[in-house]
């Protein structure tokens, strides 16, 4: 049976490792949170730019007198902008928008 101080010694090295194993990362990208400037732009830029390709992306193919394409659109548009008004939570607005428009076309408006 292994000495006490043996066990104590083995948990002590296990847990400074692994502390220090999860501090590395931090540390290494560390002198990269001073953002130059292209980087400070970009986030606050990109999430606008996510939203322009997604709402581009859905409107494609939008047709308004194909009623079961339309409808669910519509709806997902209407929720993507009110949550996005409402909360100004861009991730929020886009997975909500993205999750009422697939709910919608695959259930309640998908063709028989």
């Amino acid at each position: 049976m292994p000495d006490a101080g043996y066990l104590i010694a083995a948990v002590a090295i296990a847990v400074i490792v692994t502390w220090t194993l999860r501090a590395v990362p931090f540390v290494v990208l560390s002198p990269l949170r001073s953002s130059p400037p292209l980087i400070a732009y970009l986030n606050t830029a990109m999430p606008m730019g996510v939203m322009v390709i997604l709402a581009t992306y859905t409107l494609r193919a939008f047709s308004p007198y194909v009623p079961g394409k339309a409808w669910p659109t519509v709806l997902a548009l209407a929720v993507t902008v009110a949550l996005h008004l409402w909360r100004r939570n861009v991730l929020l607005s886009i997975l909500a928008g993205t999750a009422v428009h697939v709910a919608l076309a695959s259930t309640v408006f998908a063709p028989p």
